[in-house]
């Protein structure tokens, strides 16, 4: 049986689970910002198809994502696992073949399944692997693998594509997911129970689908997602509208180096002062951050923000779903994460649409201040609905 100590955070297995994590939001970051510039220009689509492919892989991944804590108790992390990292990086190869709109559709929405799957799976598996006085730590590390995707995806992809041809560009982001994949079967997973299955029940409840306990921090993370949603999704358009696009890249590269200076210290703080001592100011910060945003007229105040909003939300994202983990039971930590990460994705869903039509009717200036006080919003949600709640801390 594999065993952790306190003090030992960076072992193999961990350290394994993160360079798969990696690898898989390289890939998926990196996809993301070239398919529209593909659409485009190879296959002649419009702005509309272009959406529609980031549409049908959001789409599939929340409609499979409230069934994979299902999946991950009835197979076991192992079998879930092994299955869902093979047909994801099967399906990240078929990019390479994808010359029609009609056959890039299809990869996109079916892809979005494993991806669901799959980033559902790896949580609890991590989890195993951090020691139980670690886990705000280890957790906000584990996360760090998804906000260097952020980051290294689209530097890497927008590299290539200017001087290679899409299909070249797929076939190496498809390289990334296959080393992934080997390092998933280095993790040693039989150590890993399967979690425990309940006796077989006639008929689905909504227990298969929600973790409860973990449900009031998933709406908050949906507020603080649909904020988050508008720099996500427009953050390159906001920077255009100001004649900084050229730095639209650097925002982002600000944005991971904030947040790496402060994860080592937001992680200890948590485990030793609990969540409240993290959450509020960073999203205090993340609320100031996208104030700045909406008056900013000048490079340094662009990158300005930048740090502002990687230093909070940075921080508020990794601490939100430890809480969410620790506010269940150990057998029900993967549905716990697909509850969490079923509103996270609906967040940044609705958001995506509904700051678009408020930009279009009101201008990025009120649309970020709107997000600002939203963020706020959350607070005191937080203070009222998940702070007063006890963590089961069941490690």
């Amino acid at each position: 049986m594999h065993t952790v100590t306190a003090q030992h955070l960076w072992n193999k297995s961990f350290i394994l689970c993160l360079a798969n994590n990696l690898f898989l939001f390289i890939f998926y970051f990196a996809q993301t910002t070239i398919l529209p510039i593909y659409i485009l220009k190879d296959l002649g689509g419009d702005l509309s198809q272009a959406g529609l492919a980031m549409t049908l892989f959001m789409v599939s991944a929340i409609a499979v994502r409230p069934f994979s804590g299902l999946i991950i108790e009835k197979l076991g992390t192992k079998k879930t696992l092994y299955i869902s990292e093979t047909l994801f990086c099967l399906f990240s190869l078929t990019y390479i073949w994808a010359d029609n709109l009609t056959v890039l559709m299809l990869i996109r929405f079916l892809h979005g399944i494993w991806f669901s799957i799959l980033t559902t799976v790896t949580v609890p598996i991590a989890n195993e692997f951090i020691p139980t006085e670690r886990k705000g730590e280890g957790m906000g590390y584990f996360l760090m693998s998804i906000n260097l995707g952020i980051v290294l995806g689209p530097l890497i992809a927008l590299t290539l594509i200017q001087s290679m041809p899409y299909v070249v560009v797929a076939s190496i982001l498809a390289g990334f997911v296959v080393i992934g994949f080997i390092f998933c079967f280095l993790i040693p997973l039989p150590s890993i129970q399967k979690l425990p299955i309940k006796p077989t029940k006639k008929a689905l409840s909504r227990n298969d689908f929600i973790e409860f306990k973990a449900l009031p921090v998933a709406l908050m993370a949906m507020m603080v997602s649909f904020c988050y949603a508008s720099i996500m999704s427009f953050i390159a358009t906001f920077a255009e509208s100001k004649h900084m696009l050229a730095y639209a890249s650097m925002f982002f590269v600000v944005f991971a180096i904030s947040m790496m200076i402060l994860r080592p210290f937001t992680g200890k703080i948590y485990d030793r002062k609990g969540p409240n001592a993290v959450v509020y100011p960073a999203l205090i910060l993340f609320s100031i951050g996208l104030a700045v945003l909406a008056f900013i007229e000048s490079v340094v105040g662009f990158l300005f923000a930048a740090a502002l909003i990687g230093m909070g939300f940075g921080s508020a994202q990794p601490c939100l779903q430890t809480i969410a983990i620790q506010r269940s039971p150990k057998n029900r930590i993967g549905h716990a994460t697909s509850t969490y990460f079923t509103f996270y994705d609906i967040g940044i869903a609705i958001g995506s649409i509904v700051l678009g039509l408020l930009i279009a009717n009101t201008g990025y200036t009120m649309t970020y201040l709107c997000c600002s006080l939203l963020v706020m919003v959350s607070l005191i949600y937080y203070k009222f609905m998940v702070s007063k709640k006890p963590d089961l801390l069941l490690d």
